[in-house]
């Protein structure tokens, strides 16, 4: 479906997914319900994205640990019970849009994940999409509807509620562009755009405009928040064109913006952006025999392991703690039945992502140097063509990303 009919014309789809800062009061509500009502009128059908509001989904899940640990117990709360708790807090901001729109004099109408038919598998917390059936979006949007969809979220062929892991309601906008053949994909947070580094550590980070899919993928699965990794997944093979803008700017025309497509521009091999990614776990096996033991029992409890590397000496592997929410469990499971498995925790990983970095041997000489510099040795290395990585002491990443920065964007 590419639009439904007006006058003889069809209307383009364009699809806008809302983040928690953007819709975090109600004032702010307003202003989002101000730009849908906006890009309705200018001729558009809008299909509408949100997160939960602010905090909230931080908050719901510290509310489920103090009742997990209420009787005195060491249990962490059951995934399969997150995923109805969590998903309740998209479900409030879609309808105070809807409502925001309708006392704006527009249409909509507001679907959880299930009712947009948003299928994914069976994992809860960090399922995955298998399929889009969007045939009540479509119908709504032909009767002229804005639909507010609740990211995040989606129903198990199981007919069970489902999570997407943290920052999924970007995989719900962009899996529903693609569906919906839209126009465009427009991610709207609190900054207006993609950047060299994140600017809250590293001062001198640079406004990117463009980028192709496979380098904000790469940064996006180093740590970059902006745009999560498994929905520059879906834009990369669907080929959606993503817009990250800011909420707050007054217009968008003229207005700061990273736009992804499939080809980024075309520029000499260099570095692209600094990434750090903290709350992360470092494990390392020394019986590389018992390999097939690590990945049966991480599959056994849904623990996703990166960048895993493996020689005669043993196995090494980062965990990213922020879609393991039974991390305690998890680890008491892994350790339990492999003995020799070390998990040091208060790490994080730093990486340099751009083109051609493994080449030749001298970013990655350059890598150290500057780590170095800043008295931080890393506990494991990682060296690809596009991405160098380092697991550092977590009190070392906000330097270390300034200083690699300054070695090699600013240079």
């Amino acid at each position: 479906m590419q639009g439904s009919e007006s006058n003889g014309r069809r209307r383009p789809i364009i699809v806008q997914k809302y983040g928690g800062s953007s819709v975090a009061d109600v004032e702010k509500l307003g202003r989002v319900a101000d730009r849908v009502v906006a890009a309705k009128r200018a001729g558009n059908d809008v299909v509408v994205v949100v997160s939960a509001m602010g905090k909230t989904t931080d908050g719901l899940l510290s509310l489920a640990r103090q009742v997990a640990s209420q009787a005195g117990g060491a249990a962490d709360p059951p995934r399969r019970e997150l995923d109805m708790l969590l998903s309740t807090g998209e479900r409030v901001s879609m309808a105070l849009l809807s409502i925001a729109i309708q006392a704006r004099g527009e249409a909509a109408i507001s679907f959880t994940g299930s009712q947009s038919g948003i299928l994914t598998n069976d994992r809860h917390f960090d399922a995955r999409i298998i399929e889009v059936r969007p045939h009540r979006i479509e119908d709504e949007l032909a009767r002229g509807q804005i639909v507010i969809i609740a990211g995040y979220q989606g129903m198990s062929y199981r007919r069970e509620i489902t999570t997407l892991g943290r920052g999924g309601s970007d995989t719900t906008a962009v899996a529903l562009a693609a569906a919906l053949e839209a126009e465009r994909c427009e991610i709207y947070s609190d900054v207006d755009g993609v950047y060299s580094a994140d600017p809250r550590v590293v001062p001198d980070a640079q406004h990117l405009p463009e980028l192709d899919h496979a380098m904000l993928q790469e940064m996006a699965e180093c740590g970059a928040k902006v745009v999560c990794a498994q929905a520059v997944e879906w834009a990369r093979r669907a080929n959606i064109a993503i817009y990250a803008r800011s909420t707050f700017d007054v217009e968008d025309f003229g207005a700061r913006q990273t736009v992804v497509r499939k080809f980024g521009p075309r520029e000499d091999l260099r570095a692209r952006a600094v990434v750090g990614e903290g709350n992360v776990a470092l494990g390392s096996l020394p019986d590389v025999a018992k390999l097939d033991d690590l990945l049966r029992v991480a599959g056994e409890a849904k623990v996703p392991l990166k960048d895993l590397a493996v020689n005669e000496r043993g196995a090494s592997f980062v965990v990213s703690l922020l879609n393991v929410p039974d991390w305690r469990g998890a680890k008491q499971r892994l350790t339990g039945a492999l003995p020799s498995l070390a998990l040091v925790e208060d790490v994080a990983v730093v990486s340099v992502v751009g083109d051609g970095l493994a080449a030749t041997t001298e970013p990655l000489a350059r890598f150290l140097a500057a780590l170095r510099g800043v008295s931080a040795t890393p506990s494991a290395l990682t060296a690809t063509p596009l991405r160098l990585s380092a697991v550092l002491p977590a009190s070392a990443l906000a330097e270390a990303q300034r200083v690699l920065h300054r070695a090699f964007v600013e240079s």
